[in-house]
């Protein structure tokens, strides 16, 4: 810079500081050649030479380019040419083109523009940034590059200096190696990697569909909280709940408050308030209140207990329900300990886990089934289905089985007991059973018109029932063992009831809501975020536009003139703005740099 230019820079430069009694104005720190146009009153045009570029600063920003026009009222610069913008270590910006007020500090670049912090990159083509509330905006489409988390793109972007936020809306993806996110809204903190999920969202991967309206993804260890109508899609197994948590590690979810787990290969709902689901065990586990729904043609098998665990592939899946297990079908019930359901095989097995330390005293109840009017104890009870044709198909009892039917028009009732018993099922109803070893039976005879014309007791080595409409048509006994057909008043008292007789029918389910009646209450917690969610203030909020109105009806100290308000954020100079540089006249002889001039944001004429 030659000292003519010096003599000039001095002395423009001193006229900002006189101008500038309140605040700062912005300086021109380096511009080595300055010129001024007759069309443009006010204006400077600055260029650069071939060694260094234009720079200028303002109050902890700094703009370098290859040219830049300076109107010194309204304390306002055009920049144009590999532009880059710099604030300390939060922001480094490059365009083709840039617009700054030192007034309003509201900065406007476009063209190419790349917005760079320490943990992530924003390219969009159009970025409004406020440096007083340190936030930058783009509504035309954006896209932000964090090498540890993927690629996210938006219509509409916000970004957070201070707390190094960003906020995405409208057409959100984020694009990962091992996922894609689709969601209308979306907080990202870039120094985390936390992600904030609002609106119908989509977590797509190889192995899994995850959808919630509200939730929280780690993008760093790839675990997730998800809620509001949350669910997980793992292949054939679909769970839902009000919270899902979820961790792509080790292929892990768990689920609180008002689940369903449905397994569409075997056509099975599990239901309850706590879930866990492990995939690559193909295991799932579940309690409070947890209930299994399997169909049968049409006619579904509920199984409720304390705890529900499904194990195994799709193909060979079992149920096990432990502590205080029931079960429930339109014709069929049942009570034990524990039941187990082998969805492939088709048998269901009652079993009771007995404490070996108990004394001979300690009531030890036997697992129990219910067909109709009948009730089946015994030491194990197993029903084995047709898993294609989806029907019952036989029922076996194992040691200590014992029937109790009670006679339908006395206060007696029919019993049969023997070491095991095997029922056959035909279109899902009872046709015979077979008691075998150690039988006897007690029966109420009765004649075509129901009156009782006889009790028989006896003993035999097996006995044959054939049933018909769910009422014995016929008994056969095999090698009895003397017996004896008693009048009614004849029959001793304590012979009415065989040894191990107990008659269970108050806890009988005969319905589903009869399988919880004896459950403890239930406490859920409380879910968070299931309400409606209030999305932050836009960028050009009420705010901001008042700032801007302030700021273009300060007096300038100096020129003492007031100057026309601004009614939008656009400069209203626009015939003087949209002149390309290559055009402004000059007293220079200075090629200068040709670049596209962008569309002004914010407004120039200001007081």
């Amino acid at each position: 810079m030659n000292t003519k230019h010096l003599l000039v820079f001095f002395i423009f430069s001193t006229t900002l500081l006189l101008n500038a009694q309140e605040r700062k104005q912005i300086e021109i720190e380096y511009a080595p050649y300055m010129d001024f146009v007759e069309d443009k009153p006010g204006a400077t045009i600055l260029r650069r030479d071939n060694a260094n570029q234009v720079h200028v600063k303002h109050e902890g920003i700094e703009v370098w380019c290859n040219e830049a026009i300076y109107y010194g009222k309204e304390d306002f610069i055009e920049a144009y040419g590999s532009v880059r913008v710099k604030q300390g270590d939060s922001i480094n910006m490059n365009s083709k083109y840039v617009e700054y007020s030192g007034k309003t500090q509201l900065a406007y670049a476009s063209g190419d523009v790349v917005l760079i912090d320490p943990d992530s990159r924003l390219y969009t083509d159009v970025l409004h940034f406020d440096r007083v509330k340190q936030q930058a905006y783009y509504n035309q489409k954006g896209k932000v590059v964090r090498d540890t988390s993927g690629t996210i793109t938006s219509t509409i972007g916000r970004y957070y200096v201070k707390s190094k936020k960003y906020q995405f809306v409208n057409d959100v993806k984020l694009i990962n190696p091992e996922y894609v996110i689709d969601t209308e809204r979306l907080d990202f903190y870039t120094e985390s990697g936390y992600a904030f999920l609002f609106g119908p969202t989509t977590i797509t991967s190889e192995t899994s569909i995850i959808y919630c309206e509200r939730g929280f993804y780690n993008t760093n260890n790839d675990t997730g909280y998800f809620v509001k109508k949350s669910k997980i899609n793992y292949d054939d197994r679909i769970v839902e709940g009000d919270s899902l948590y979820f961790d792509r590690n080790i292929s892990f979810a768990s689920a609180s408050n008002n689940i369903t787990i449905t397994d569409t290969l075997n056509s099975s709902i599990i239901k309850g308030h706590y879930a866990e689901v492990f995939r690559k065990k193909d295991s799932v586990f579940i309690t409070k209140r947890a209930l299994a729904i399997t169909e049968q043609e049409n006619d579904s098998i509920f199984i409720h207990s304390d705890t529900l665990m499904v194990t195994g592939p799709p193909d060979d899946r079992i149920l096990r329900g432990y502590y205080n297990a029931k079960m429930f079908k339109s014709n069929l019930s049942g009570k034990a300990d524990s039941i187990h359901m082998n969805q492939k095989t088709g048998l269901t097995q009652l079993i009771n886990f007995y404490d070996l330390n108990a004394d001979a005293f300690t009531k030890k109840e036997h697992p129990v089934l219910w067909h109709y009017e009948s009730q089946i104890t015994g030491d194990s009870i197993h029903l084995i289905s047709n898993s294609k044709k989806e029907t019952l198909d036989s029922l076996k009892v194992f040691d200590n089985a014992f029937v109790i039917n009670k006679d339908s028009l006395g206060d007696g009732y029919n019993q049969i007991s023997g070491k095991r018993l095997y029922g056959l099922f035909v279109n899902n109803e009872m046709e015979t059973i077979d008691v075998i070893k150690n039988a006897e039976t007690i029966y109420f005879l009765r004649n075509s018109e129901d009156e009782l014309v006889g009790i028989d007791r006896s003993k035999s080595g097996a006995i044959k029932i054939f049933i018909s409409e769910n009422a014995i048509d016929e008994l056969r006994k095999l090698n009895q063992i003397g017996g004896k057909t008693y009048p009614n008043e004849d029959f001793p008292e304590n012979e009415r009831k065989l040894k191990g007789f107990i008659w269970r029918n108050d806890e009988r389910p005969r319905s589903v809501e009869d399988l919880f009646a004896d459950d403890p209450p239930l406490n859920l917690p409380k879910i968070k975020g299931l309400d409606a969610y209030n999305p932050q203030d836009e960028f050009f909020d009420e705010d901001l536009l008042n700032r801007i109105e302030k700021a273009e009806t300060q007096k300038d100290d100096a020129a003492k003139n007031k100057q026309p308000k601004a009614k939008t954020l656009k400069r209203p100079n626009k015939a003087a703005r949209n002149v390309p540089p290559e055009k402004l006249k000059s007293t220079r002889k200075i090629k200068p740099v040709k670049e596209k001039v962008y569309k002004s944001k914010i407004s120039k004429k200001q007081n």
